[in-house]
């Protein structure tokens, strides 16, 4: 399509939400299948937990790394091109993974499939922003994210039954098969979409900008200590729950599952909860959410204490995160994937430090210790995103 803009009424009709959808699924499936597989791969390489937490840096530093290239490619040739080049890659790589014969040869096919997955979640997110008006943004965003969200649900038992049963290797190869054929799916609509482009993308001014202006920079340095947080807990509750409560890899996957569950709660309420709480509270009662269920976590007795607190830790990161989301589609309307994508290096390349912080914090002190950082942490971030979005409002 020409680099004209794409009419609103136009776009929502034509919007192919099943398939935006389902590349949501798969990016989140990719990244989080790897959490209650953890113990298993240390066993099957001879090695501990905190070692192959590189599993997860890889995935999310590259993914992260990614995003200043890709960003603009989708602003100059199209979001929904590069999309499917992404999802042809994503299979291919997490498909490989299955048939890894080391850890060193797994961690290198894992940054392969983040890099191919960094064109997957955050287009999808431009995509909608070129498409939807503000005022709606968010609600339809929520739709989006049932993908999303229904990955964080079904990712964990999916992987702990895998790694239980069948081995871990039998869940890469199934999310590269699915990633294949969502991939023809969009290969055969994608020629009746409307996708805008650009050829004035391609400009480090757009980065500049980012980098300069308060409300742009902010956001960004928020959304990295966002990523570090989260990743410091969500990454480790399945090892946590094999090593000091004994549960099994499927039970653990299926305690993890409520994160989901919390996530696709939101999603039913993300409306009437935007109407009448406003963006501030929003995030700041996420955040305060998400500091509750990680405390609840690091001192629970019983494994049963992580079933509601793995709930509660979804809901309030999505009720935090959507908000970060919905105004990062607005930070360069000229130029909306850049900006996309800018935000998603800062969330990933948080989320890649998390991981390997928390693995060594882990190793140091132990896991609830960790945990009760990462809890004091987010009342930090909650009550400076709380007066930052106060400001700009």
């Amino acid at each position: 399509m020409s680099n004209a803009a794409i009419p609103i009424s136009l776009a929502q009709r034509s919007l192919p939400m099943g398939l935006l959808a389902a590349a949501g699924f798969l990016s989140a499936a990719g990244a989080r299948v790897v959490d209650p597989l953890l113990a298993v791969i240390a066993q099957d390489f001879g090695t501990s937990v905190p070692r192959v937490s590189v599993l997860v840096a890889a995935f999310s530093f590259f993914y992260g790394l990614c995003q200043i290239v890709l960003g603009p490619i989708g602003d100059r040739f199209g979001k929904l091109r590069l999309m499917l080049g992404a999802l042809v890659g994503y299979a291919i790589f997490t498909a490989a993974c299955g048939l890894a014969p080391n850890l060193d040869y797994l961690t290198a096919l894992r940054a392969c499939a983040g890099a191919a997955s960094a064109g997957l979640i955050p287009v999808c997110l431009a995509y909608i922003g070129d498409s939807v008006p503000y005022e709606i943004r968010q609600a339809t965003l929520s739709r989006f994210l049932m993908g999303v969200m229904l990955a964080q649900a079904l990712a964990g038992p999916l992987g702990g039954t895998f790694g239980e049963f069948l081995g871990w290797q039998g869940v890469f190869v199934l999310l590269g098969a699915a990633g294949l054929l969502t991939a023809a799916g969009l290969a055969v609509r994608i020629r009746e979409l409307p996708d805008r482009t650009s050829e004035a993308v391609f400009n480090p001014e757009n980065y500049v900008a980012l980098a300069s202006r308060p409300q742009c920079r902010d956001l960004l340095l928020a959304t990295i200590i966002e990523g570090a947080l989260v990743a410091g807990v969500i990454s480790f509750v399945a090892p946590f729950l094999h090593e000091v409560y004994g549960l099994s890899f499927g039970g653990a996957g299926l305690v993890i599952a409520w994160f989901g569950l919390g996530a696709l709660a939101y999603a039913r309420l993300a409306s009437g909860l935007i109407s009448r709480m406003g963006e501030p509270r929003m995030v700041l009662f996420g955040t305060l959410l998400m500091a509750a269920a990680v405390t609840g976590v690091a001192t629970s007795s019983h494994w049963a204490v992580l079933v509601p607190a793995e709930f509660l830790l979804g809901l309030g990161y999505f009720m935090m995160h959507t908000v970060l989301q919905a105004r990062a589609t607005e930070l360069l309307p000229h130029a909306r994937s850049t900006a996309v994508s800018s935000f998603v290096f800062m969330l990933f390349l948080g989320q890649a430090l998390g991981a390997l912080a928390a693995g060594g914090a882990i190793a140091a002190v132990g896991y609830r210790a960790s945990f009760l950082i990462s809890a004091g942490g987010l009342v930090v971030l909650g009550l400076g995103l709380h007066r930052f979005m106060r400001r700009s409002a």
